[in-house]
């Protein structure tokens, strides 16, 4: 007697079939417009089931809790950041300032996604994934300003007398003081408005002026 061959609704262990996927995905999508607009405190999953048009049931069935599902759509987020820096890294007629605008484009673009009640609620009742955050973005800027930096070295857009890896720390620290609730509220600031005065002050320090001279052709 021969076996079944297998259909394509036919999963490997501990993979989800594509329709549960599906399902799954519609839900992350949903919880992050919801959570990241609203914070973790200020949406249940009541709502996030009516919002989704599904039952509570099947919304537990993928994710047993709201941390489960806050930090679902917090992976989520970064891994479509890394996908999208990567790619604008990875072109071949990759320039210093060119590139620069568009890494600085992308981080805008994603930081407007996220306002103030999301990051209040993530420091003060989940530290885990306040934790969660503070690593994949430490992570994502030394992967690719460091990158981005030791490229534009060499093309004499970037200072020589400061170490690359010292100046990403320098980065790394002006993000972690500045970028955190309770100091952005004291300062006034959004995660766009801190983290466009945050490039602006490192910039003005390690660009030469060759580099300066490229930002305003590129602008």
């Amino acid at each position: 007697m021969t076996e079944p061959k297998p259909t394509s609704q036919t999963a490997s262990p501990g993979q989800a079939l594509p329709a549960e996927a599906s399902i799954r995905d519609r839900i992350v999508a949903g919880a992050r417009r919801h959570f990241f607009t609203h914070g973790i405190r200020g949406v249940t999953m009541d709502e996030l089931a009516a919002g989704l048009g599904m039952s509570k049931k099947t919304l537990y069935a993928h994710f047993p809790s709201k941390p489960a599902l806050v930090e679902a759509a917090l992976r989520a987020k970064f891994q479509q950041i890394e996908a999208e820096l990567e790619k604008i890294v990875s072109d071949p007629s990759i320039r210093f300032m060119p590139t620069l605008h568009q890494l600085l484009a992308c981080f805008q673009r994603h930081t407007d996604e996220i306002q103030p009640p999301f990051m209040r609620d993530v420091q003060r009742e989940a530290p885990g994934m306040f934790e969660l955050v503070e690593a994949r973005r430490t992570e994502i800027v030394q992967r690719y300003f460091g990158r981005l930096l030791s490229e534009g070295r060499r093309a004499g857009d970037i200072r020589e007398d400061i170490p690359v890896e010292l100046m990403v720390e320098i980065l790394l620290g002006a993000v972690r003081v500045v970028m955190n609730p309770p100091k952005m509220i004291a300062l006034g600031l959004t995660l766009k408005s801190g983290f466009l005065a945050i490039s602006k002050v490192f910039l003005e320090g390690v660009v030469t002026e060759q580099g300066r001279l490229k930002a305003c052709s590129v602008g």
